[in-house]
């Protein structure tokens, strides 16, 4: 294991989203300012009191897979699996001629499998014991898709799975990115998969108060930051990234996205499902992160924020900005990719770091849109995506639990 720690840069991106499949017309729409958010159409919600949702709509898993892999696989795992082809083939890595050994695997998802506990529940009580798939345990567990995805690619360095809730693809990410640092692999896949638009999802959350009510305007629901919001709308897909030592991508020619220099964690310690009010979990995390780039407050650009729409996490975070960056958060550019495709939970993190990945490369900030009566005095980049020297940037999620976790992108030097 090498002592010296090795620079990490993002050479491939995949998503799969309720605003587009593929990252190309994902981040079209996230900057022109589209909405995914729509009448659930996965089940009945006829008795739910939350119907809207971003569903991945005009999605059929035989345009990406063969059946039987579609028939094996979990929704949640189906899209890992279109995510993590995208950014593979975006990579250009010709796993052929590179030592598999040293390229792994860690994809996060907070519920994992439910659409396949719920019906195989299903089947137990109306065909018996006996009936039941022996497929159920492999399909519901939130490990799969990392086991899936290191399957397919027959990917034999460090594989497996980061369950934090809302945190867990940035926790994958950066876990995944240490891995990198520290010598222990050369490459590695990573993110987050997650399909909860099943009624006992929706119904918990909405048990729980946490779901917009706002049915007759599905689009404009989510509405992080603004004084109008009623809760967070629940969403699904995928978001996975390709990591690389700088110096192995190099060698092999490879294009470079932006470098990810840093990563922080922390646990709120406060309850298990509201995060602590003055954000000070938050805070720490942030500031682990951006010491962990070796950089100060004052280099960050842009904070692709967790931003859920919820009345208190919206609230804690802000706080936590503040705490933070004290004068400079002013200064900042802070948006929320959740007014737009609403929150992929365990995926969250995934598809959100690929548009703060892009945000870094293009200059573009993506826009908080809903964003009509704004509680509180930050830049929130309100309605219309900007054009902004964006050199450094943080990405947060924070999760059920208190679980936090951060990433600062920063520009690559082309040299």
């Amino acid at each position: 294991m090498s002592e010296k720690r090795r620079n990490v840069v993002i050479t491939g991106l995949g998503t799969i989203t309720p605003i587009g499949i593929g990252v190309e017309k994902y981040w079209k729409n996230l900057i022109d300012g589209q909405s995914g958010i729509g009448q659930i159409t996965l089940f009945d919600p006829v008795n739910v009191d939350s119907k809207i949702a971003g569903e991945v709509s005009d999605y059929d898993p035989l345009d990406f897979m063969d059946k039987t892999m579609a028939r094996r696989n979990d929704r949640y795992t189906q899209f890992a699996i279109v995510a993590a082809d995208e950014a593979v083939q975006d990579s250009g890595l010709n796993l052929d001629k590179l030592d598999r050994d040293r390229i792994g695997v860690i994809i996060g998802s907070g519920i994992g499998g439910l659409q396949t506990l719920l019906s195989q529940h299903d089947v137990l009580l109306e065909k018996g014991a006996k009936r039941v798939s022996p497929f159920l345990i492999p399909n519901m567990i939130a490990n799969m898709a990392a086991g899936v995805i290191s399957i397919r690619f027959n990917l034999q360095g460090p594989n497996l799975c980061a369950v934090s809730a809302c945190a867990s693809a940035n926790h994958s990410i950066g876990e995944a990115f240490k891995y990198i640092e520290r010598g222990v692999a050369d490459a590695m896949l990573c993110g987050g998969a997650e399909a909860p638009i099943v009624e006992l999802g929706v119904a918990g959350f909405i048990s729980m108060k946490a779901l917009s009510l706002r049915n007759d305007e599905p689009q404009k629901a989510s509405r992080p930051f603004d004084k109008d919001r009623d809760g967070f709308v629940i969403g699904e897909g995928a978001g996975i990234v390709v990591l690389e030592s700088e110096e192995y991508a190099k060698k092999r020619g490879a294009k470079i996205y932006a470098r990810l220099a840093g990563y922080g964690v922390s646990g709120d310690a406060y309850h298990i499902a509201a995060p602590e009010p003055e954000g000070r979990g938050a805070t720490r995390c942030m500031q682990y992160a951006i010491a962990d780039a070796d950089m100060k407050p004052e280099d960050i650009d842009y904070v692709n924020a967790h931003g859920t729409s919820t009345p208190a996490g919206d609230v804690s975070e802000v706080l936590a900005i503040k705490n933070v960056f004290g004068d400079h958060a002013q200064k900042l550019k802070v948006s929320s990719n959740k007014s737009m495709i609403g929150h992929l939970l365990g995926a969250a993190g995934g598809a959100e770091s690929v548009a703060t990945i892009l945000a870094v490369q293009s200059g573009t900030v993506p826009p908080t849109i809903n964003l009509d009566n704004p509680e509180f005095d930050l830049d929130f980049v309100p309605h219309k995506s900007v054009q902004a020297d964006v050199k450094v940037a943080i990405n947060n999620s924070f999760g059920f639990g208190g679980h936090n976790a951060s990433l600062v992108f920063i520009q690559h030097e082309k040299n």
